[in-house]
């Protein structure tokens, strides 16, 4: 069985080097691009059931990769559990202008940290207490089933199933990019 993590395409206000966090913000075109690149990277596995957040940009992500794979008839779950971390004050904010404001080390503690949320938003471990036991109860009983299941997410969601999935620790996982539209791939 097979798990393969994707995250978004490029979305407007990662365009615009914005805190996205929960706000709904759709697709570029260059997101759109890449969504369709994931698609074609994957288009030969069987993908028996798709997971995605509820927030459009993931979403929109799965829909082009299900067009491209032709997927339109698999079962498709939307659950907040996997939405990205909340950058609470800071949604909607230019990343640049906040470092001018707070100081760059500060902005790269809030972004990196593990445990150390931004104001009114999630940490990381927040974000892992979340989404990993969500994955646990309801997608890893999928995947003892034999499916292969096809996760369309955030960088931040997806960084915690990473974190779980590889044993990594929290000073690990730190530095750990999760790309646009390039698809993770497990055995499981």
């Amino acid at each position: 069985m097979k798990l393969i993590l994707i995250r978004h395409g490029q979305s407007q206000w990662n365009l615009e080097n914005r805190f996205t966090g929960r706000k709904d913000v759709d697709l570029t075109e260059q997101g759109r691009k890449e969504a369709y690149h994931a698609g074609m990277l994957i288009k030969d596995i069987p993908i028996d059931v798709a997971f995605t957040s509820c927030l459009v940009r993931a979403e929109h992500t799965l829909t082009i990769i299900q067009d491209v794979c032709g997927l339109q008839d698999i079962p498709v779950i939307k659950n907040a559990a996997l939405n990205e971390r909340g950058y609470g004050n800071l949604e909607g904010m230019d990343k640049a202008e906040v470092a001018k404001l707070f100081g760059d080390d500060q902005v790269h503690i809030w972004r990196r940290s593990y445990d150390i949320p931004p104001p009114g938003g999630e940490s990381l471990k927040d974000t892992y207490n979340r989404t990993v036991p969500y994955f646990l109860n309801t997608i890893m009983p999928m995947l003892q089933e034999g499916k292969n299941v096809l996760i369309v997410a955030h960088g931040n969601s997806l960084r915690s199933l990473v974190m779980y999935l590889e044993k990594l620790s929290p000073e690990e996982i730190l530095n750990r990019e999760i790309g646009t539209g390039i698809p993770l791939q497990y055995e499981l």
